[in-house]
């Protein structure tokens, strides 16, 4: 519980200076300005996905005794990897999206630099210096956002925004394995982890980033720009409801990651996610009234849907929960059922979606059906044998 309070503090911290570049976002630009910066923002993370991949892997063979020299040198070639994936796909998804290409090379600048950070995050998750790791994902928000509400304030569009937020992150990145320290070592001879574990750990990932982005990225090809703005509006309830319990897995998984731990840490973690879900809609239904207040009347036709905004995210959550729990115990097809929810929703937004509440209603019964799916599967996993996971004296999979 101190764990999971630090956490979520530093979490908590993160996000909410990350709502408020929403938000602010959204009253300076306008809903046309700020559908091209939430697009480019999406697409960011899905371009960062290796970032969490590697955070999980980290924390995972940190648990099992891998050494920190090691797992930083992995974290270098993942960062060099996902740069160049970066710089290739920077006309493609200008292309696609109908952004700035300076805005694009902005967004996707952050990425490689996340992917920097998320090594660090994990050595602190797997050997349990959650103070650490709290102090570091506050700082990670802020100094990721601090400088883009700066630029929006003088008067700066998308791209600017998007670029100084990228230079606060390299910052932060920096400083990050001072503060991490020198991790754990070993004096034992083990196999080297390499970047094959990463893309393991990061199909499943990114099911779960392009499940949750899908439709902010999709809304600009199905919407107009006027309603695509505020449906991303909408959607930041729906990032507030996924990543609000952000913190129960960051301190479990390492039990996740225990063959002694594992069974109890996943059903506990999954029935504290959809306890919070649940206290998240009802919340979203009652603020909902002071969208239109505090934002304007243009933002007016979110007010109704905000409940089922949170409803998706808090599913995504739970869905998180067990897939983080499938990297955990090296179960890694599970993401088969994410992948196949995702094309569900694609097929269903680029066929059968023209508005808003469409839009809001594929993504939000998606996501139930998904995590309901897979939460099953997962729990059925656990209460069987353990199977899975790495034989920690060869630092292979049984």
């Amino acid at each position: 519980m101190a764990g999971m309070t630090m956490v979520t503090a530093g979490s908590m911290t993160a996000n909410a200076v990350s709502y408020l570049l929403a938000l602010v976002a959204a009253a300076w630009l306008g809903p046309s300005g700020y559908g091209e910066f939430a697009a480019l923002t999406a697409s960011q993370l899905v371009l960062a996905v290796p970032a969490l991949a590697l955070q999980t892997v980290v924390a995972r063979e940190v648990v099992l005794g891998r050494d920190a020299a090691t797992l930083r040198r992995l974290e270098t070639r993942c960062a060099v990897i996902v740069a160049v994936l970066a710089a290739l796909l920077v006309a493609p998804i200008a292309a696609i999206l109908g952004t700035g290409t300076g805005a694009t090379v902005a967004a996707l600048l952050t990425a490689p630099l996340l992917v920097l950070l998320a090594g660090e995050q994990g050595l602190l998750q797997g050997t349990g210096r959650f103070g650490r790791l709290s102090a570091l994902l506050a700082a990670a928000g802020l100094g990721k956002v601090a400088p883009a509400v700066a630029v929006l304030a003088l008067g700066g569009g998308p791209g600017a925004a998007l670029t100084a937020s990228a230079v606060g992150t390299g910052a932060v990145a920096a400083v990050a394995r001072v503060l991490t320290g020198r991790g754990t070592d070993s004096d034992e001879p083990r196999a080297a982890v390499g970047v094959a574990a990463v893309l393991r750990a990061s199909q499943v990932q990114l099911a779960l980033v392009v499940l949750s982005s899908v439709d902010v990225l999709l809304a600009r090809v199905v919407l107009g720009d006027e309603q695509a703005g505020q449906y991303a509006l909408g959607a930041v309830a729906t990032k507030v409801a996924f990543w609000l319990p952000a913190a129960v897995g960051v301190v479990l998984y390492p039990k996740m990651a225990s063959p002694d731990h594992s069974g109890r840490a996943v059903r506990a973690a999954l029935g504290v996610l959809v306890g919070i879900g649940a206290v998240t809609v009802a919340a979203a239904a009652a603020v909902a009234p002071l969208v239109p207040a505090v934002l304007g009347e243009d933002y007016a036709p979110v007010r109704g849907l905000l409940w089922a905004f949170a409803l998706s995210g808090g599913c995504l959550a739970v869905l998180q929960g067990a897939l983080l729990s499938a990297i955990a115990r090296e179960r890694t097809r599970l993401a088969l059922v994410a992948w196949a929810g995702l094309a569900v929703e694609v097929a269903l937004i680029l066929t059968v979606v023209s508005t808003m509440q469409q839009l809001i209603a594929v993504a939000a019964t998606t996501a139930a059906l998904t995590a309901a799916a897979a939460g099953l599967l997962v729990l059925r996993g656990v209460a069987g044998p353990s199977r899975g996971f790495p034989d920690v004296t060869s630092g292979t999979p049984e």
